[in-house]
């Protein structure tokens, strides 16, 4: 009796250290970090708890919610809300027996992925921390995406024959294909990257369809690779640009497109999804509709959207769309563009070559016959195919869509919520854009671009640099919008899924810190400030930040200076 009684004992005491061994520490210290004060929304989200054996009840499995997007285990394996069984997400999700308890909320996402970028953890200036925000010019890579990249660049010239190559390029197609719900997989051409993508639509469709007194419809935010083809198309026609300005809060003016719109005569609109200056999210849908009501077609320019929200081409309806895999996870020197079918078959190609024809002839009685081309998308795709670029995109496709798109966006609104509302409460920033808190800026990308007074964007990059802050300086390639918004440029931070609440708090610590810096040098304290960097008295030069015209030199010259246009060195005398 006193055994059996000991032996109950024994067991109690095991199930009690095992109920303690479970007790989630993680969870309850992102419940405390995770900014969940700042979004209430956050801490309302479901939360699923694995045990350290990596098991959940039946009862759990059954009522799993669909917000719970993916588990993530010691091996770093996900599984997605993708119809797939909720049991099999759980069997296949790697967890191994004695891994640890782990919850992950909405707030936790960029912390969950930061693993998976090993570079972000590397120290620059000897000692400051690397701190990314200029995901909208480039993306990191995660490590899923670098294996394969790697091991197609060694493999795919030793060891794959003409079929296997076909057969992995095909498979990279498709997981494009999928991240945008494409019809189907021979409607994604690979391109070298948007700026091609878009080249192909302006001269395969834009020269066989336009003509002179045609009216090709842009706007005044398009980045230079969705304008500067058109501009040439037109020249080369006779065809008429229109450009679709700006509201009083800087977002795309609906009214005012309605009116450029000339059934007959718009032939086609070519417009960006999300501004890559202003944050915007352009209504595409609606966009589409009217276009179409006029008998246009619609081409879009999805850099910054189909990185960071679902897009679908089939509920958007566009003719044309186009992405760049370097701002997707992706590698650089490869992109695609979507296009409908029947004018994808309508559409000369950029190039022809080898891997484009099915037969070419010199018989002096015979021409080859552009008949004789290889079917869509193959005939856009002329010469050895970027395979290791290609499989790498598919991967970066793959990686986005286990993560979940719109969980993806999800964060990424209430990221750059943060931020925006973390610059605002800085004195003297100027922001571009809708606000987050307005109708146009509702979902609003994750990129701020800003102007601090007195100070050139330039400076400012180069000293937010030297504190291991890596942001944007410049035009962006939107040189008429900046003229637009009366200024030469703008500094941009822009955000990822592997950035984080905390990273915001310091990026805002550090601009903080320099704009004192400047205020001590004398510079963005009096109006009277000279425009840094800038060497030319043009009085349509506006100096960003501080809307005055640039005709202050700097350095200034004194009474005792005189410069010499004469001399060879250009130099002062």
């Amino acid at each position: 009796m006193k055994v059996e009684r000991l032996l109950l004992v024994l067991v109690s005491a095991v199930i009690l250290l095992r109920t303690l061994l479970t007790y989630d520490i993680e969870s309850r210290f992102y419940q405390h970090h995770s900014h969940q004060h700042r979004y209430p929304s956050l801490a309302r989200m479901p939360q699923i708890h694995i045990s350290q054996r990596g098991r959940l009840s039946s009862q759990a499995i059954r009522t799993m919610p669909s917000s719970f997007h993916f588990l993530k285990g010691e091996n770093g394996r996900r599984i997605v809300n993708d119809g797939v069984s909720r049991r099999q997400r759980i069997k296949t999700a790697g967890l191994r027996k004695r891994s640890r308890a782990r919850t992950i909320t909405l707030a936790s996402l960029g912390e969950v992925v930061r693993n998976d970028f090993p570079i972000l953890k590397q120290m620059v200036h000897e000692d400051k921390p690397l701190l990314y925000l200029d995901s909208a010019a480039t993306s990191q890579k995660p490590l899923a995406v670098t294996k394969v990249l790697r091991e197609a660049a060694i493999n795919a010239t030793s060891s794959l024959d003409e079929g296997q190559i076909a057969e992995r390029l095909e498979e990279a197609r498709e997981k494009v294909a999928s991240l945008v719900n494409s019809p189907s997989s021979s409607q994604i051409i690979f391109t070298r990257g948007a700026t091609e993508s878009l080249n192909l639509v302006a001269r395969g469709w834009g020269e066989k369809n336009i003509d002179e007194g045609d009216e090709i419809i842009l706007s005044v935010m398009e980045h230079h690779s969705n304008m500067v083809p058109w501009q040439a198309l037109a020249e080369r026609k006779g065809a008429k640009l229109k450009f679709v300005p700006l509201t009083k809060d800087q977002s795309f003016d609906l009214e005012a497109y309605k009116t450029l719109l000339v059934p007959g005569k718009t032939k086609i609109v070519a417009i960006n999804h999300v501004s890559n200056v202003l944050g915007c999210v352009n209504p595409v849908e609606d966009i589409v509709r009217l276009a179409h009501e006029a008998g246009a077609v619609v081409s879009v320019d999805a850099c910054q959207s189909v990185p960071h929200m679902p897009v679908d081409v089939q509920r958007l309806d566009v003719d044309f769309l186009a992405a760049s895999g370097h701002k997707m996870l992706g590698p650089t020197g490869i992109g695609f563009l979507w296009g409908r079918e029947k004018l994808l078959e309508e559409m000369e190609p950029l190039h022809i070559g080898s891997g484009s024809m099915t037969n070419v002839v010199i018989d002096g009685s015979q021409q080859t016959n552009p008949r004789d081309m290889r079917p869509i998308p193959w005939r856009f795709e002329a010469g050895q195919p970027p395979l290791a670029e290609a499989i790498a995109l598919g991967e970066a496709c793959k990686y986005l869509e286990d993560l979940g798109m719109r969980r993806v966006h999800e964060y990424e609104v209430e990221l750059g919520t943060y931020l925006w509302n973390s610059l605002a409460a800085i004195d003297g920033v100027v922001m571009y854009g809708p606000p987050p808190d307005t109708q146009a800026g509702q979902d609003r990308g994750a990129l701020v671009a800003f102007n601090c007074p007195g100070v050139h964007a330039n400076d400012l990059a180069f000293f937010l640099d030297q504190e291991g802050v890596a942001i944007r300086s410049g035009h962006h390639c939107t040189q008429p919008l900046h003229r637009s918004l009366g200024v030469a440029g703008s500094a941009r931070a822009s955000l990822y899924v592997y950035n984080t609440l905390q990273e915001v708090d310091r990026f805002c610590s550090v601009l903080k810190r320099t704009l004192k810096m400047f205020s001590d040098m004398g510079f963005g304290v009096e109006d009277s400030s000279p425009c840094p960097l800038v060497s030319t008295s043009d009085p349509n030069l506006r100096d960003p930040g501080i809307g005055r015209p640039c005709t202050d030199l700097w350095p200034r010259l004194s009474d005792s200076e005189e410069y010499d246009s004469e001399e060879d060195d250009g130099g002062w005398t």
